[in-house]
């Protein structure tokens, strides 16, 4: 590497504007901004200085644009011919955890668990199990244990469970019922407490601590805002070799909708902000509708449940064989609070009850706003018949032709891919959280009020056409699985003692990642720091609202995980 010719002043600029990238992003310069200026700083000589810096004749690595890359590896070009060689520092750790069995683990850490029929308990499971059945890695599920006064809260049908042990067993048995294989992963419990005002799970206590150190290689975290809001323990990222968060739930939505929901929304997109810089070195959004946080890249890496593929394909067969499958027409299905779309649905069906007289709807669904929205429909006198809520494959709901969904809080409506799956028509609005399902022809979007009218009645008077091949295998968990591997970097992840990226490989000798000392680094150390000290004042937890006493685990969780108490096995926060 000799002959290197030194930075100049644009490059310097450039690199100064590249990691200073996460504190602008917090001050609400946006990343494509950055990137511009990097761009026309040093991107006229991009060509020119990678054949300097690179080994004689082996220009073929300028191909491509990532001008990130190549700054970064201009900058380590010269650092190296310079002998210089930086080690880490106050900020980071870069120790991680070494892999010693020749198979890579992966824990899955989520926020809820069955027999709570949420989001962050069904396909958390679900990617346990598809990555756990490849066998190409070890896979550990970690999941909220509540004592049994807020498990009474919680589960439904006033189902409890006095072990672990027993909600395991439960776990399992439901799973291996839809999925049809033995699954082969650990079922892990972390200390968790129910939030009566969030209606949401809390951890108790530094929840890392409940993966082994021996297995901390990477970490799937389910809603990692939710896990890091109140996150009193060691950074996942100096635990973890790799961290990779899914952002399940639209926050800023819901909160929107609250009173003084504008002020509220603000300071939580800068708190997951704040928390997921901390402590993701990559963040998946199911949709466009969440929030655009750093590190962040939108793909749906989610499945149905497979039972839902087979009920669609008893269908196809039975309409193939001449009968008539579709005897009913519309219905909805959803938890019955007003921001699941109820009040989406109620105001579009008064505004339009003329131009949809005649047409009659039933509703599934059970919820806290439930006599709120029944008497609302009423006192407008609307043609829509409430029921109790059911599991969406009841064979009561397979004659269904018609699945009306006009939410837009979701980020990725589970209902949605399911009655696609089963070969409905879905009208649902033309919007972020359903852009995935656009690409469907049973999938009927609108834009205003009176194309929800047309489409209604298109949906009601058609039939819908049957599923192919490839969107089967789109809906899939396999497919999901597979998307999931892709755009988490964990293919690169899992591939890396085998050579690593192919790309950089190829400069010998060149470290990219421990080349010199990073400032997005240090910002993310820094701010992980001051949260730490920040979530370790019980005064500043409950002015921010946490639930009281969730820093550690209780004397209920030491009994029923077999924990010594906090007191005597306090993890020591190690920077």
């Amino acid at each position: 590497m000799q002959g290197v010719p030194p930075l100049d002043v644009p490059e310097l600029l450039a690199y100064l504007v590249r990691q200073s990238s996460p504190f602008l992003d917090q001050i609400g310069i946006r990343r494509d901004i950055s990137d511009k200026i990097v761009e026309s700083l040093c991107g006229k000589r991009r060509n020119k200085l990678l054949l300097r810096a690179l080994p004689e004749g082996d220009s073929s690595l300028i191909e491509g644009d990532n001008m990130n890359d190549e700054l970064e590896l201009r900058i380590a070009s010269v650092l190296q011919s310079t002998g210089h060689h930086y080690e880490g520092g106050f900020w980071s750790n870069s120790t991680k955890q070494n892999i010693s069995d020749g198979k890579r683990h992966v824990a899955i850490v989520t926020t809820a668990s069955l027999p709570w029929m949420t989001g962050t308990a069904v396909n958390p499971l679900f990617r346990a199990a598809y990555l756990a059945k490849s066998e190409r890695q070890n896979v550990t599920l970690l999941v909220p244990w509540l004592c049994k006064s807020d498990q009474e809260l919680v589960y439904p049908n006033n189902l409890t469970f006095s072990s672990p042990e027993e909600q395991e067993l439960y776990i399992r048995n439901w799973l291996e019922e839809r999925v049809g294989f033995k699954t082969d992963f650990k079922i892990s419990f972390y200390p968790g407490k129910f939030s009566k005002e969030r209606r949401s799970i809390l951890p108790a206590g530094d929840t890392t601590q409940f993966i082994p150190s021996r297995d901390a290689d990477i970490a799937i975290l389910e809603e990692p805002e939710h896990l890091n809001w109140y996150h009193h323990g060691k950074r996942w990222t100096d635990k973890f070799n790799h961290v990779v968060g899914i952002v399940h739930t639209n926050y800023l939505e819901y909160i929107k909708r609250e009173k003084n929901g504008a002020l509220q929304a603000f300071l939580v997109k800068h708190v997951n902000n704040w928390v997921t810089r901390a402590h993701c070195d990559k963040v998946l959004r199911l949709s466009a509708a969440t929030q655009d946080l750093p590190r962040s890249v939108v793909c749906n890496v989610h499945g149905v449940n497979p039972k839902f593929l087979k009920i669609g394909e008893k269908m196809a067969a039975e309409r193939q064989s001449g009968q008539q499958v579709f005897s009913k027409g519309a219905y909805f299905l959803g938890k019955m609070v007003w921001a699941k779309g109820y009040r989406e649905l109620i105001d579009l069906l008064a505004k339009h009850k003329s131009d949809l007289d005649g047409f009659n709807m039933d509703v599934f669904g059970n919820g806290e706003d439930a006599h709120e929205v029944q008497t609302t429909a009423r006192t407008l006198n609307l043609n829509v018949n409430f029921m109790k809520g059911r599991d969406h494959a009841d064979d009561s709901l397979h004659s269904y032709k018609v699945f009306i969904n006009p939410s837009i809080s979701d980020v990725l409506c589970t209902a949605t891919a399911e009655a696609l799956a089963m070969g409905k028509f879905v009208v649902c609005a033309d919007h972020p959280s359903n852009e995935f399902f656009q690409a469907f022809p049973n999938c009927l979007t609108y834009k205003t009020s009176e194309d929800f009218v047309e489409k209604v009645k298109e949906a009601m008077t058609g039939e819908p056409q049957p599923l192919t091949p490839e969107e089967q295998y789109k809906l899939s968990w396999e497919a999901a699985t597979q998307r999931f591997i892709e755009y988490s970097d964990l293919d690169k992840v899992l591939t890396s003692e085998k050579g690593g990226d192919r790309r950089k490989s190829r400069i010998k000798g060149i470290g990219k990642s421990v080349s010199m000392p990073n400032l997005g680094g240090m910002v993310d150390g820094s701010l992980a720091f001051a949260q730490y000290c920040l979530t370790g004042n019980e005064f500043v937890r409950w002015c921010s609202g946490a639930t009281p006493g969730t820093r550690d685990y209780d004397k209920q969780h030491c009994e029923d995980l077999h924990l010594l108490p906090p007191q005597v096995e306090n993890p020591i926060y190690g920077w």
